[in-house]
């Protein structure tokens, strides 16, 4: 085994290779290269760091110095300075204060446990770290039942907003007799401002795939689908590389570990509709269909896509899954409160000192994932507000920010966890702005199958930009929520059914916005 004195981690994700990624690290290795250090320094690719917005990053360890917003010209400094004569180049490095903040935190992760310390695209790097252990344990040593058990103990609740206990869902299935049961990712995270699954799939395809892999067996589902934005690229891609190398490595096909069980994965791109989010939309799409939502019941569970049972659950739910079949249900719920256990993912952006990425015990305050991992609010202005659970999620004002991240506690201030994204506003930003902001995506992504949702939105399109404009009326406020209410009564799927939740908190926090506006 070759040892090193250093190594350097490139976060590879998309906004990486955006900022040229990739020509900075060929210029890296040949720097090192040219000053005979080939040998000394290692570098490894990965996933996301966990930092937004900082360009081209990377991380040496066992130094733990972080370089953000590299360009080629910075590359000789770095190799000189650092690897040469050891001392690490300040004014390239991420700064005091914030450093502070930006902790890998690996102790209390579980989903992103591996990410930004493995390659990705390399099976062995995922074995090394114990990966396909909880697979075999399952199909091996568990029957379907016990691992739909065990998952029900843990207290999984699905992690793409609604909060269903996942083991439940899984009850659903399992028992009925089919010739062949699906089970599908829903990967196509089109809520705005939300990238977590995303940032899941890149940094650690093949935690998903072991996730996939038990959820299958556990409910007798024999083919698996992910269906995933295709605006996902490098996700597409690594995903591809990781079912390619499970095949390989006889961890997917047939008679799988001599146990006479057959699972074959495919990913199934997405046309790029908000609304194939909710899951019958999702089942339409993947058979071809304009994706529009069903009626329930029959539920997916029963009759989902062409007629068979079928399982779906978000990304992230299912990269929990390992971990709670190789440690056991107790050993989750020893993170976060009763009723809500487990860790939960969240982004932060916005008007903070630290945007980035983070995986916090359920129940963590809203001020402690802001402070402690975003590095709060941006010095010099003042906190205003937070949307919580993206574009449907709500609006919280100061006075809710020690409110607790957990389904159970959001629901006492008529909020929700949602998609995990915090987006942070300070005194600076206009919430007439950010509510039309809202507003016209909805409007934009309605599918027009229910009257309710498709007028509605559009009446709440012309309401607020009447406001925005100057030309509103005290009335308008009323109106708005008499419409939006209206639609949560009445619209044929969770599209129309969401808009109450940012609208009222808007109108019932912010109120001064929109009366200066109509002013």
């Amino acid at each position: 085994m070759k040892f090193y004195r250093s190594h350097i981690l490139i976060g590879i994700d998309d906004s990486s290779l955006a900022a040229g990624v990739k020509e900075i690290e060929a210029l890296l290795r040949s720097e090192l290269q040219k000053n005979n250090l080939s040998d000394e320094i290692n570098i490894l690719e990965t996933g996301t760091l966990g930092l937004f917005g900082t360009g081209v990053s990377m991380t040496v360890f066992p130094e733990q110095v972080t370089y953000v917003n590299l360009t080629a010209a910075d590359v000789p400094e770095i190799v000189s300075e650092h690897f040469l004569k050891g001392r690490p180049v300040t004014r390239l490095a991420l700064k005091a204060p914030l450093k502070k903040h930006y902790d890998y935190n690996y102790k209390n992760r579980i989903v992103l446990a591996n990410s930004g310390k493995i390659n990705p695209e390399d099976i062995k790097d995922y074995l090394a770290a114990g990966g396909y252990e909880a697979w075999e344990k399952a199909l091996l040593i568990m029957q379907p039942g016990e691992v739909v058990d065990e998952v029900k103990a843990s207290g999984l609740r699905g992690r793409g907003g609604a909060g269903f206990p996942t083991g439940l869902k899984w009850s659903f299935t399992a028992p009925i007799k089919a010739e062949q049961k699906l089970f599908v990712i829903n990967a196509d995270e089109g809520e705005p401002g939300t990238f977590k699954d995303r940032l899941i799939m890149e940094g650690d395809p093949h935690k998903l795939l072991e996730g996939i892999m038990i959820g299958s067996y556990a409910v007798g589902a024999t083919k698996a689908y992910i269906y995933i934005r295709g605006e996902y690229k490098l996700c597409i891609h690594r995903l591809e590389i990781a079912i390619k190398d499970a095949y390989e490595y006889g961890l997917l096909g047939n008679n799988i570990f001599d146990s006479g069980f057959d699972l074959d994965i495919y990913i199934k791109i997405g046309a790029g509709a908000y609304v194939c989010g909710e899951e019958t939309a999702l089942i339409e799409s993947m058979e071809g269909n304009r994706g529009n939502p069903r009626s329930k019941p029959p539920f997916p569970g029963v009759q989902g896509a062409w007629q068979l049972p079928t399982v779906v659950n978000n990304v992230e739910t299912i990269a929990n899954v390992p971990a709670i079949i190789t440690n056991g249900s107790e050993w989750y719920k020893g993170y976060g409160p009763d009723g809500c256990s487990g860790t939960k993912v969240f982004t932060i952006m916005g008007d903070v000192n630290l945007p980035g990425l983070c995986e916090v015990d359920m129940g963590t305050s809203l001020r402690t994932i802001i402070d402690e991992f975003g590095g709060g609010v941006k010095e010099g202005h003042q906190f205003k507000a937070a949307l919580v659970g993206g574009a449907a999620g709500v609006f919280l004002p100061i006075e809710r920010l020690d409110v607790n991240m957990d389904y159970n506690s959001l629901r006492n201030y008529a909020a929700v966890l949602g998609s995990g994204a915090i987006l942070v506003m300070d005194e600076r930003a206009d919430i007439v702005d950010m509510l039309y902001s809202v507003i016209r995506f909805f409007r934009h992504e309605s599918c027009g199958k229910c009257s309710p949702c498709a007028n509605g939105n559009e009446m709440l399109y012309k309401l607020i930009s009447k406001i925005r404009k100057g030309k509103g009326a005290p009335e308008d406020l009323y109106n708005m929520d008499k419409v939006a209410e209206a639609m949560f009564h009445s619209s044929f799927c969770a599209l129309g059914q969401s808009l109450v939740m940012p609208i009222r908190s808007a109108i019932e926090h912010f109120k001064a916005d929109f009366l200066k506006r109509i002013n």
